[in-house]
C-alpha cells in the first residue's frame, strides 16, 4: 500500500510540471505563428531570465523576509544534531542551520541546490513541540530537499507569470487587434486561461510536494503519530498568534508546514481527531482515525483548490495510513 502511495506521489509530481510546461510551449507556439516565427523569442528568453533571477534571489529575499540568522553547533547544539542525523538518512549535504526571529510556530526548507540547502525553525516552534514532534517536522524539511522540491517549484511559478505577460501583451497592447482576423486576440485569451490553469496546477504540485515531503519524513524515521501531532499543534498555534504576526508572513505561507492564514478553520476541522482534548494527537488516537471517517465541509474542500497546502484532515488521515 505505502508503495502504490509512494508511485501515485511521483507520478503526479511528474505529470502535472508536464503539463504546466506543454501548456507554455504551446501558448508560445500560437505566438510563434503570429509573428511568422521570430518575436515569440522573446518569451523564452524572458522566462528563462526570470526563472535565473528567482534561482539566485530567492534563497536572500527568503532570509530577509524570514528574519533568517544562521546558528552554529555550540548555539544550537540538539537542532544540530537532529539535521545532521537527518541528512545521513537522507544522503544530502548537511544544510544550514537557522533560526527565524517569527512568533509565528512552523519550519521550512529552501535553498538553491542540495548541496545549498538550509532549514530554518521560527522562534515560536522551539517554545512548542516535543523533541520526537521537532524531529518529525525537521524530516518533513528534509525531505523538501531530498526531492530538490526547492527548484521545481522555481521553475513551475514562472510558467503562469509568463502566460499572464504574453495574455497582457495581446489584449492590452493591441497586439489583439483585427489584425488577421483577430487572431492575436484569441492568442491573448488563450493564454490568459493558461494563467488560471497553471496557477491551479503551480498549486496542486505544491500541495502534492506537502504529501511527499510527510511521507519522506516517516521514511526518514519520523513517527507518523508525532508528526500528525505537530502539524495540530503548528495549527492552532497559528490560529492563537495575532493579526500582525500572520500578515507578516503571509506572503511566504508556501514554504511552512501549513497554510498559516487558514488555521481558524483547520483547527476547528481537526478538533473530531483529538478525541480526548488534550491538544496533541496519540498513537492511539491516529490508528483509530485509520479505521474511521472524517468529516471536511464542502466549503474547506472547495478551499483547498485554491490552496498551496492540502487539507489538514486529509493530511492528518494519510498519514495514519502510513502509521
Amino acid at each position: 500500500m505505502k508503495t502504490l502511495s509512494n508511485l501515485s506521489l511521483k507520478l503526479r509530481l511528474l505529470l502535472a510540471p508536464l503539463i504546466l510546461f506543454g501548456l507554455i510551449y504551446l501558448i508560445i507556439l500560437l505566438v510563434c505563428s503570429y509573428f511568422h516565427i521570430g518575436s515569440y523569442l522573446i518569451y523564452g528568453v524572458f522566462g528563462l531570465i526570470i526563472i535565473f533571477i528567482q534561482y539566485l534571489l530567492g534563497p536572500k529575499m527568503v532570509e530577509r523576509s524570514m528574519h533568517v540568522h544562521y546558528v552554529s553547533q555550540q548555539e544550537a547544539p540538539n537542532l544540530h544534531a537532529i539535521v545532521e542525523d537527518l541528512a545521513m538518512k537522507a544522503g544530502v549535504p548537511k544544510p544550514r542551520v537557522g533560526i527565524a526571529e517569527i512568533d509565528v510556530p512552523n519550519a521550512f526548507a529552501f535553498g538553491k541546490s542540495k548541496r545549498d540547502g538550509r532549514i530554518c525553525v521560527t522562534r515560536g516552534i522551539l517554545k512548542l513541540l516535543d523533541k520526537e514532534e521537532l524531529e518529525a517536522v525537521l524530516g518533513h524539511e528534509m525531505s523538501h530537499i531530498k526531492h530538490n522540491d526547492m527548484i521545481v517549484m522555481t521553475l513551475v511559478s514562472a510558467v503562469p507569470l509568463i502566460c499572464y505577460i504574453i495574455a497582457l501583451n495581446f489584449l492590452f497592447s493591441g497586439q489583439g487587434g483585427n489584425n488577421n482576423g483577430g487572431y492575436g486576440f484569441i492568442i491573448g485569451i488563450a493564454a490568459f486561461g493558461a494563467y488560471i490553469l497553471g496557477q491551479l496546477l503551480v498549486l496542486f504540485i505544491s500541495r502534492t510536494r506537502e504529501y511527499y515531503a510527510d511521507q519522506g519524513s516517516v521514511e526518514l524515521g519520523g513517527k507518523p503519530h508525532k508528526l500528525a501531532s505537530a502539524l495540530y499543534k503548528l495549527v492552532y498555534g497559528s490560529a492563537t498568534a495575532s493579526e500582525e504576526s500572520i500578515k507578516e508572513v503571509s506572503g511566504l505561507k508556501a514554504f511552512f508546514m501549513n497554510d498559516v492564514t487558514d488555521a481558524g478553520n483547520e483547527i476547528n476541522d481537526l478538533q473530531q481527531l483529538n478525541i480526548d482534548r488534550n491538544g496533541a494527537i496519540s498513537e492511539e488516537e491516529l490508528a483509530r482515525l485509520r479505521y474511521s471517517d472524517t468529516k471536511v465541509s464542502t466549503g474547506q474542500s472547495l478551499k483547498e483548490l485554491l490552496s498551496t497546502h492540502p487539507n489538514m484532515v486529509k493530511r492528518v488521515k494519510r498519514l495514519s495510513e502510513l502509521a
